[in-house]
């Protein structure tokens, strides 16, 4: 009987059980889909000679994550690489904004947009270097943050005070007005505020892009060497170093509750796994309190306070293996990693009004990912592995392009919708079509069924926006990873501090369980329901030709 079950193989699942087994805890990791890694993985699915990531691709968060640097990944073989650019946004005029890797370059750049911009670059530099390791260290620690919270709020008295704060709550277009001039530092803050589901109006956007913008000068965006499911793989080899085991293509339907505590779980093909000191779930609060844990066994109020959970915009992506280096009319967007796509920030605005309203953009924003320019082992030298995406409501209302959208996503849609984001990239890129070898769609409900998190496509875990954060996150509560039952904890991005691969939900759910049961296990005698692959409840051996646990790993 391991002491935990970690429900998923996300990034998250196999954090929290890399902590538990470091303190000596035995753990068994089960995991839906054939292959672990959740949202971060990779595939030469789009074409044999050119790998692609699937889902997430850029990592700021994860090269910012203290979590992830004391797991030390580098001594499992993980390597990082940055494009020569972090990202840039190019304008109809022909101007882009380029957030560098070095602040003064970046600052040089906004400078050609207004005199005076590159100075208050410097300046949202400046402010981070003064908050931003005790920002992280809060951001990345169990909440409340005590210890981070008090240094934090020491340092802000130092750095503006109450007027620090007011900025960071303003929408992202006004902070962009009060401290830009011209429009390259307006596009940088907005743009990268919409990696969340926070459009130019909504409060607290200011904050969100400012703290990704932050990130992107401080640790670049870097990405995994050899593809997203480099990072997994690593996660992979350090935990069965361990001790730990990863099961695959084994869902679990079921957190098993008895005297009010969870006491292991029971998958699709009817193994029961037991636990004798925690279950640790990286899956959505929706799917946890809604499918895996009886009602019976909740308090009303969380159920009716999951009623209210609100989801981040739903995606849609494509793929790509390109002949040749993007075709860009800004020469600057041939060197960054990241390219956003739209026409300013009122673009931006008239996107996520669209999305606000029930309508599938006619314009799409796009963030575009060039993965060879970012590492070169991603495809053939002198071609490009890239995709973009852009985000759709999650109940359509209507369709602001011709093409009739309805939010069905069958073949015709999906197809429609591609080509109007390759008519999008078109517009910055004139040639761009022509040099396409291949392509692949990842539609609302496509996403979803590569890995259940993603629900409808949205990649967050759950909305960035004010009300469902910190104590808000996933309900009004504590905003910790403790749930109504005891010995059971919520590790996905549907808790604090949310969407991100840094790896904080899982090891926030690990060091609680560790709190909570350290030197408590349950005995086996005790666990009379507990059936193991092979067997019938009686213990009987089942057919030969049935399925077996593990089969999918």
């Amino acid at each position: 009987m391991p002491d935990a079950v970690v429900i998923g193989a996300g990034p998250n699942g196999l954090v929290a059980a890399n902590l538990l087994a470091d303190a000596g805890w035995s753990v068994e990791v089960l995991e839906a889909q054939p292959e672990p890694g959740g949202a971060a993985r990779s595939d030469r699915g789009v074409h044999p000679d050119y790998v692609s990531d699937l889902f997430s691709s850029f990592y700021p968060l994860a090269a910012a994550s203290p979590v992830l640097a004391d797991l030390d990944l580098q001594r499992e073989g993980l390597r990082w690489e940055h494009a020569p650019r972090v990202l840039a946004h190019p304008l109809p005029d022909g101007r882009c904004a380029v957030l560098a890797r070095g602040a003064a370059d970046t600052a040089a750049n906004l400078d050609t947009f207004a005199a005076g911009d590159g100075a208050a670059w410097l300046d949202l530099v400046n402010t981070w270097n003064r908050l931003g390791p005790d920002l992280l260290g809060a951001l990345f620690t169990p909440f409340p943050p005590v210890r981070y919270g008090a240094r934090l709020a020491a340092r802000l008295r130092g750095a503006g005070g109450l007027r620090l704060v007011r900025s960071l709550v303003l929408p992202v277009r006004r902070l962009g007005e009060e401290q830009f001039g011209g429009e390259g530092g307006r596009l940088l803050l907005a743009g990268n505020a919409l990696h969340a589901d926070l459009g130019p109006e909504a409060a607290g956007s200011g904050g969100y892009g400012w703290l990704m913008s932050m990130l992107g000068q401080t640790y670049g965006f870097p990405v995994p060497v050899g593809g997203a499911g480099a990072l997994t793989s690593s996660l992979v080899r350090r935990l069965e170093r361990r001790g730990g085991t990863v099961r695959c293509g084994e869902k679990v339907t079921e957190v098993v509750v008895r005297g009010g505590r969870a006491v292991g779980v029971r998958t699709e093909q009817g193994e029961s796994v037991p636990a004798s000191r925690a279950v640790l779930a990286d899956v959505s609060a929706p799917a946890l309190y809604g499918e895996l844990v009886d009602a019976a066994h909740l308090p009303g109020r969380l159920l009716d306070d999951l009623r209210r959970f609100q989801w981040d915009f739903a995606t849609f992506k494509v793929d790509w293996a390109l002949s040749g280096p993007v075709p860009w009319t800004a020469p600057e967007a041939a060197r960054a990693g990241t390219v956003h796509l739209a026409d300013g920030v009122d673009g931006l605005t008239r996107f996520a009004a669209r999305l606000a309203t029930g309508q599938v953009p006619d314009r799409p924003f796009l963030l575009f990912g060039q993965m060879t320019t970012t590492d070169a082992t991603r495809s053939p030298a002198g071609t490009e592995s890239a995709w973009a995406y852009t985000h759709v409501p999650h109940r359509i209302k209507g369709d602001a392009g011709a093409d009739g959208l309805t939010g069905a996503w069958d073949r015709s849609e999906q197809e429609a919708m591609a080509d109007r984001i390759e008519t999008e990239v078109e517009r910055w890129a004139p040639g761009f079509r022509s040099r396409i070898r291949s392509r692949r769609i990842l539609a609302p409900p496509t996403l979803q069924a590569m890995d259940a998190n993603l629900h409808g496509g949205a990649i967050n875990g759950g909305t960035a926006a004010m009300h469902q954060q910190l104590v808000f996150r996933p309900s009004p509560g504590t905003g910790r990873p403790e749930t109504p039952v005891k010995g059971l904890y919520l590790a996905s991005a549907s808790a604090h501090p949310g969407g991100g691969v840094h790896g904080a939900p899982g090891a926030n759910a690990a060091r609680a369980a560790l709190r909570g049961r350290a030197g408590l296990r349950l005995r086996p005698p005790a666990l009379p329901w507990v059936v193991r692959a092979g067997q019938d409840a009686s213990g009987n051996s089942r057919s030969a030709d049935r399925p077996q646990a593990g089969s999918g790993a």
